[in-house]
């Protein structure tokens, strides 16, 4: 006999009542980043495996490591997405959107693909949220994208956030300390391990958030960023953090932070909550100002960030998963003779009133039919029996009180849409009362 199938290895169903959570943060998401004027994209899963050779560099793991890739029927290499700013840079050059009103704010979000270990929180097929801010070369536009985020997360009750960050500055800059570090590095590369001395040739700058010991000992002597950059990067990142003072966002300077894409120039970052351990990290990003013109495009330059919604959804606050749980429902049971037509009738009446509402449409003894309804959570069971039939009534029992009454169909109609925008209404309440992020400065 077979075995029934189960999920690929490094993929895995979202089930109620966690989809409903996942759906509010996703809500949550349009909602903020529409305020900042952001309108959502939508991008193939494939893709030609160029794109992100290309685009995000042929020397990074995810194209060297972690990428499905395979030929299509006509032979053609075709790439699941592991990332999606590049193929925002793609749809932005193919559909001419740089004549579009500048800058051209989009958003997305979706499944991403890597073949990496699977382990607690990281998958093969993972889901990202993610921004991109296309054609204004200013710092302004750096800050913005960093207020948005710290709104975004303040909102799904994360607190103490921390904007972690570092330039890279422009291309003069990072090709004279590119020289500096590896001159620093090359009498030591037999120290170095194996992908350290690989992007000792290929990048560089990736060696300096290496995880390894031994090698960050190594790196406490190598020349600093910060000595190479010139007039230009210095003012665009002193606007930055400037504006992060103004606005009272806490923020800290990383000079090892670089990120692990080839594309980002200038700006880069991650944010950082309270209370998530060692990995505590929730989002990524920063400047690619080269990215559209690599890709074949004209020179508009980007900034942009990426969130990893499975660990996003990990870690997310109570506070908000309570505000956001699925609501009181009502579950409609028929007694006696009464048949589960009438049943569905009457549910039909609280849906449209508002109501959550199940009916039940099989035939079974009140006894099952209570017991169904308490399983599934039901806060109120609407019973419609013979005599609240014919007398145009229904009698509704309280799950959570124990109380039982009888009123007419349209006041018990009336009385369970009010009952249920109440409970709405104190899981919001409940969730503000427990307080938002500080937003003082560290």
């Amino acid at each position: 006999m077979s075995r029934a199938p189960r999920s690929v290895k490094g993929t895995r169903d979202l089930l109620p009542p966690e989809t409903a959570v996942w759906a509010a943060v996703e809500a949550t998401a349009r909602d903020v980043f529409a305020r900042y004027g952001y309108r959502e994209i939508r991008t193939p899963l494939l893709e030609e495996t160029e794109l992100f050779v290309r685009g995000v560099g042929a020397a990074t793991d995810i194209v060297g490591k972690e990428m499905y890739t395979f030929a299509d029927k006509k032979g053609r290499s075709l790439t699941l997405r592991p990332e999606s700013t590049a193929s925002v840079a793609r749809a932005f050059i193919e559909h001419g959107m740089q004549s579009w009103p500048s800058p051209v704010k989009l958003f997305y979000l979706g499944p991403q693909f890597r073949y990496e270990r699977p382990q607690q929180g990281r998958y093969r097929q993972f889901h990202q949220i993610g921004a991109e801010l296309l054609g204004d070369p200013g710092p302004w536009s750096d800050a913005e994208v960093l207020l948005m985020l710290v709104r975004f997360l303040g909102e799904l009750g994360f607190s103490g956030l921390t904007v972690l960050l570092n330039t890279l500055g422009d291309d003069a800059s990072r090709a004279a300390y590119r020289q500096a570090l590896v001159e620093f590095l090359t009498p030591l590369a037999e120290r170095l391990g194996e992908d350290s001395r690989r992007r000792l040739e290929t990048n560089p700058l990736r060696i300096l958030d290496t995880k390894i010991e031994a090698e960050r000992e190594l790196l406490a002597g190598a020349p600093s960023l910060e000595e190479h950059l010139n007039a230009d990067s210095r003012q665009h990142f002193a606007a930055v953090t400037g504006m992060l003072d103004r606005c009272g966002v806490a923020y800290r300077l990383e000079p090892r932070l670089v990120r692990g894409l080839d594309y980002y120039t200038r700006t880069v970052f991650e944010i950082t909550a309270e209370g998530l351990g060692a990995q505590d990290s929730i989002v990524g990003g920063g400047r690619y100002d080269r990215l559209v013109s690599d890709l074949g495009g004209p020179a508009v330059p980007g900034i942009g960030f990426a969130i990893g919604e499975d660990r996003l959804l990990d870690v997310l606050p109570e506070t908000y998963r309570r505000r956001v749980a699925d609501g009181e429902r009502a579950w409609v049971v028929p007694v006696g003779e009464v048949g589960p037509q009438e049943a569905l009738t009457l549910a039909e009446e609280l849906r449209a009133a508002g109501v959550a509402c199940s009916a039940e449409l099989a035939s079974r003894s009140l006894s099952a039919g209570l017991k169904r309804a308490h399983r599934a959570g039901a806060r109120w069971v609407a019973l419609l029996g013979d005599d609240e039939l014919a007398a145009g009534r229904v009698t509704v029992k309280d799950f959570a009180s124990g109380e039982q009454e009888t009123w007419d169909r349209d006041e018990a109609v009336r009385r369970l849409a009010a009952a249920a925008d109440a409970a709405r209404r104190r899981r919001e309440e409940a969730g503000e009362e427990d307080g938002e992020p500080s937003e003082e400065r560290e």
